[in-house]
């Protein structure tokens, strides 16, 4: 298997970006496009565990906007071939001494790069 291929990292570091400033700008129909539209999708928040692609969009859509901005301290991207990827950051709230936690899965779909599974927790 073919790990960090270059140019497969650079499509999913561009994805992850894109994902990242999404977040942080509460942008929430980039956040909605970038999740598989799967009920197979998860994630796993500091508050909620969520099943399905319906419930991610439903949590992102009742979201407060506020207090989402964020120093990213570490990124690991990995690619696995030329269709799947790991991303991982470490990060810590403005105002705030606590180290986060974000791991995404990502799978190239028909539809473009999009996060089957992700995790969120504060150490």
């Amino acid at each position: 298997m073919d790990i960090n291929l270059p140019e497969v990292l650079a499509e999913v570091q561009a994805v992850c970006a894109r994902y990242e400033a999404a977040l942080v700008g509460n942008d929430v129909a980039v956040l909605d496009e970038l999740f598989w539209d799967s009920p197979h999708t998860l994630r796993y928040g500091v508050g909620e565990n969520l099943y399905g692609y319906e419930a991610i969009q439903a949590f992102r859509a009742g979201r407060s906007p506020q207090g989402l901005a964020r120093q990213v301290l570490r990124t690991v991207i990995t690619t696995y071939g030329r269709d799947c990827a790991t991303a991982n950051i470490e990060f810590q709230r403005e105002g705030s001494a606590r180290t986060g936690r974000q791991s995404q899965t990502w799978l190239r779909t028909p539809q473009g790069w999009r996060v089957v599974a992700a995790h969120v927790s504060l150490l």
